[in-house]
């Protein structure tokens, strides 16, 4: 496809809404393509769905055209993560709206035979729960609670097709900044709406967005943090997975907003699924003319490459990934200077996570006013959670700040497993800090969980029953902090051997009262 102007962008995206509302004509089935539903089997769920179709003469769609005159045909997708990893492998079947959980590769027949065909519910597949059946996504409980913002394209596109993200208003939060906002106002804008970084820190995205744009240099560079090294985290794999799209477009607006012409996505490589989807959605960019040189013929360059990381954990931090970008060794440095300053080859880098990149376009689309109305007064939007442990419902959850522990324990993640007695549950990573059930009603934000001894972390959390000792899960986080330091400081580099040398003995029954004395000096 050659380049676009405005006005044929505009046209294609007019094209592309018609051409998705007349596919929701036709039946489609979404498979969840998700790591954890891959894993389970839907790749060859997916297969098996295309060849009942081709044993039925049923002509398969996989974009968004089809033959409106075509009575025999239906879409097969591969969505991105639904999020009710529990439940998987996950397949939707629209435009009755029924998904169905647990699928197997044997299921396909009947669910061809009697739902898309016949539009009969298949009672065993839905999610039943306290004796009542929940055959639609939206009446399930573990959805009730959840305000998908992030989320709200995985698990109902196709992961990998640009012109159904168009169709969905894709693009046009940068077709919108590019022509019609000052790098001032895009940063304003982000500003205004209280987003701050969803990587761990908090930090105001649109103050450090600001910071970047006021250095003065030829050369500037737009980072995506896609590291993701928590134990238990999966939110921005999921992201990168199910909507690639959307975190290219706010590296783009960044690239507008900060002055820069050149973006990288620093991911792990243990992460190929979304490294997959990535160089699908940059090679799309490129064929739509969205990526490149003279971008709808404004003069605007910007161009993305994927980095790929050894997976330490330590490069995470900012300075250390940058540092890993470089071919070097991935240690943080003391800041000042900021890599807003300093950072990339010397050069002034804005460094966002994925997370914080994926809300920009839903910020400058609908708008920033709408969005600081979500959440609390100095948390605001939605977080994305990866809920894991001893919950009935591991999974991915997207709520809004300010949402109690105890909702997204019991209401969400539908209690503890065989009904126990919960303990604890870990937010923050290794840096974070466990809270019991007296914290169960403190509202989830930045502040709340400081205040409480936590913090939140990118968004794993890690549920406890009766069972564990806390004891053991001190000495897990620090035996993976041990593993997982770069050596360069001294209290981490020795201090936490030194813990994790007593808290071993205690774990092993040689503890001693002198041993808790001077875990607390």
């Amino acid at each position: 496809m050659n380049k676009l102007n405005r006005e044929e962008f505009r046209a294609l995206r007019a094209q592309a809404e018609h051409d998705l509302a007349q596919s929701r004509e036709v039946p489609s089935i979404l498979i969840c393509a998700g790591t954890g539903c891959i894993a389970g089997g839907a790749m060859k769920i997916y297969d098996n769905f295309k060849a009942e179709c081709e044993s039925r003469g049923l002509k398969v769609y996989v974009g968004l055209k089809h033959d409106t005159d075509e009575e025999k045909s239906l879409h097969v997708k591969m969505s991105g993560c639904h999020g009710f990893c529990e439940m998987g492998p996950l397949v939707h079947i629209e435009p009755m709206g029924v998904m169905y959980i647990h699928v197997k590769p044997e299921d396909c027949h009947e669910i061809l035979e009697k739902t898309v065909l016949g539009g009969e519910v298949i009672d065993r597949l839905v999610y039943h729960l306290d004796g009542v059946a929940y055959p639609k996504q939206e009446e399930i409980p573990f959805y009730k609670k959840q305000h998908r913002v992030v989320l709200g394209n995985c698990g109902t596109a196709d992961a990998e097709d640009i012109e159904e993200y168009i169709a969905k208003g894709g693009y046009s939060a940068f077709e919108k900044a590019l022509f019609e906002m000052t790098d001032e106002e895009i940063c304003r804008d982000i500003l205004d709406s209280g987003l701050r970084g969803r990587g761990g820190g908090g930090f105001p995205a649109g103050r450090k967005w600001d910071g970047a744009r006021k250095q003065k240099s030829a050369k500037k560079y737009i980072v995506c943090n896609g590291d993701e090294g928590d134990p238990g985290a999966f939110m921005d794999r999921s992201v990168m997975e199910g909507n690639p799209h959307s975190v290219l477009e706010g590296m783009m607006i960044a690239g507008l907003a900060v002055g820069s012409d050149e973006g990288y996505i620093y991911v792990r490589a243990e992460y190929p699924i979304a490294v997959k989807r990535l160089e699908i959605a940059i090679e799309q960019a490129h064929e739509y003319g969205l990526l490149g040189n003279n971008i709808f013929g404004t003069g605007f360059c910007f161009d993305i490459e994927i980095r790929y990381g050894a997976g330490a954990f330590v490069c995470g931090e900012e300075t250390a990934l940058i540092h890993s970008m470089e071919g070097k060794r991935g240690e943080p440095t003391l800041k000042p200077p900021f890599p807003a300053e300093s950072g990339y080859l010397g050069k002034p880098t804005n460094v966002n996570n994925v997370e914080t990149l994926a809300n920009i376009p839903i910020i400058l689309t609908r708008g920033a006013e709408w969005f600081s109305t979500i959440g609390t007064e100095f948390s605001k939007g939605t977080k994305v959670f990866a809920l894991a442990g001893k919950i009935n419902n591991v999974g991915l959850i997207e709520v809004p700040m300010g949402t109690t522990l105890r909702e997204v324990i019991y209401e969400i993640g539908g209690g503890i497993k065989g009904g126990k007695k919960f303990k604890a549950v870990q937010t923050g990573g290794p840096s974070g800090g466990c809270l019991t059930e007296k914290h169960l009603d403190t509202p989830i934000d930045f502040d709340n969980l400081l205040a409480e001894g936590s913090m939140m972390g990118s968004g794993g959390m890690i549920v406890m029953d009766e069972d564990d000792c806390m004891v053991s899960v001190a000495r897990f986080y620090l035996d993976f902090t041990v593993e997982e330091s770069c050596g360069k400081c001294t209290p981490c580099r020795i201090g936490n051997k030194r813990l994790l040398e007593i808290l071993n003995k205690i774990t092993e029954g040689r503890g001693s009262e002198k041993d808790l004395q001077t875990l607390s000096t």
